[in-house]
């Protein structure tokens, strides 16, 4: 069990973050600093806020629990001259702040960057959006899986005989976030150590899915061909695949180098493969890889899979089980390195989750506080500001809050 620690600090404590976001991508990336310190406000609007709330897993909002632990509420009804004042006060304490509208919105409601810049020249904004912020799609909607169809994904992945198959969850916004949270950083940094200005990130979810997925432009100019769909066999090296045990459950081999490869062959008894044409190097493998998949599925289908795991791991052969969740909650592995912990919940009582991925020897990151209730920090965020409790009451009961 992690209990939330409101009083801890990470070292990213003094940085403030506004989140003017929706669902995936923005969240993704200001969970990232919420998780080391940063203040992140979460700006939403006062009848439902965030969309990520209404995802909801028979009933509970999963998704907001898990990212957007750490955060603020605060709700400003933008459409309010009073809000769009509170939120001009609110820019000029702010280090970085992250939207998702669509190319062209930020403008219209009269918070263009170069206004914002003009109440804190040092903000950097981030504009997270499908296409980017110029360009022939910049007003064409951003949904996540409308990038990884076109990026190339979707196309790659999957077997040559089926539909291409596009990812299980959200991928393209997941990346973008990644991406997102290590761009503001440098960008702040820009602005704290080399005395520089604040900046605009232009952030579509298309170019940091593509830079993702090796070097596909330069492959195509050598071969001239597009890659075929290869299931979980891999273009540069083999065996690699996915094997079925003989109780029905699944291992993967990686095999990708040539001592690996030979280390495997003597360990199935299979020696005389390490000198057969057809699998000397790692080019003859790939000519020959469904003659070598054969070999290696016929092994792995004449036992279960502890035994595959525990025979593989003595001979210091690179073979690991395909999980799912239910294999994963209790897995050794995952319970040594604490990669889901528990943590209180009102609704659930615990939530598991999974931990802060990176591991700062001296700084580490926190769970500072729950995913915050619709506008749960109003009066605390607003009395920050110095505005009264009861101006505070007053606001919400016009509706600006």
């Amino acid at each position: 069990m992690r209990n939330f620690k409101p009083d801890a600090k990470g070292p990213l404590k003094g940085l403030r973050i506004l989140d003017m976001t929706r669902v995936v991508a923005g969240n993704e990336l200001t969970v990232l600093l919420a998780d080391f310190g940063a203040d992140v406000i979460k700006i939403e609007t006062p009848d439902k806020g965030d969309d990520l709330r209404g995802w909801k897993t028979q009933g509970v909002s999963t998704h907001w629990k898990v990212y957007s632990r750490n955060k603020r509420s605060l709700t400003l009804n933008l459409r309010e001259e009073k809000a769009k004042e509170l939120f001009s006060k609110l820019v000029a304490t702010a280090d970085g702040l992250v939207e998702n509208f669509r190319p062209g919105t930020l403008e219209k409601m009269g918070m263009a960057p170069a206004e914002l810049h003009k109440i804190n020249p040092k903000l950097v904004i981030v504009r997270i959006s499908g296409w980017g912020q110029d360009g022939m799609y910049k007003h064409k909607p951003g949904f996540g899986t409308l990038i990884e169809a076109m990026s190339g994904f979707a196309a790659s992945n999957g077997f040559e005989d089926r539909p291409p198959v596009l990812p299980a969850f959200a991928m393209a916004d997941m990346i973008a976030g990644l991406t997102g949270a290590s761009a503001i950083l440098a960008a702040i940094r820009e602005v704290e150590v080399n005395g520089g200005k604040g900046q605009v990130i232009d952030l579509p979810l298309f170019d940091p899915l593509f830079s993702i997925q090796g070097p596909l432009p330069a492959n195509y100019k050598v071969t001239g061909k597009v890659p075929k769909r290869l299931g979980s066999r891999f273009t540069m090296a083999a065996p690699r695949n996915a094997y079925q045990a003989k109780d029905g459950k699944w291992v993967a081999l990686s095999a990708s180098t040539q001592g690996m490869w030979e280390q495997f062959a003597k360990s199935i008894g299979q020696e005389a493969l390490i000198e057969d044409a057809r699998f000397k190097t790692n080019s003859d493998r790939l000519k020959n890889v469904d003659e070598l998949d054969e070999i290696v599925s016929a092994f792995m289908g004449k036992h279960d899979r502890e035994y595959i795991l525990d025979f593989f791991d003595k001979a210091g052969i690179t073979v690991g089980p395909i999980c799912d969740i239910a294999d994963l909650i209790d897995h050794p592995y995952v319970k040594d390195r604490e990669i889901i912990v528990e943590v209180p919940d009102e609704e659930l009582g615990t939530l598991p989750m999974h931990n802060i991925t990176a591991r700062l020897s001296g700084t580490p990151g926190e769970f500072f506080r729950p995913a915050p209730k619709l506008g749960e920090h109003n009066a605390e965020i607003l009395g920050e500001l110095g505005v009264a409790a009861d101006e505070v009451k007053a606001l919400k009961d016009k509706g600006v809050i």
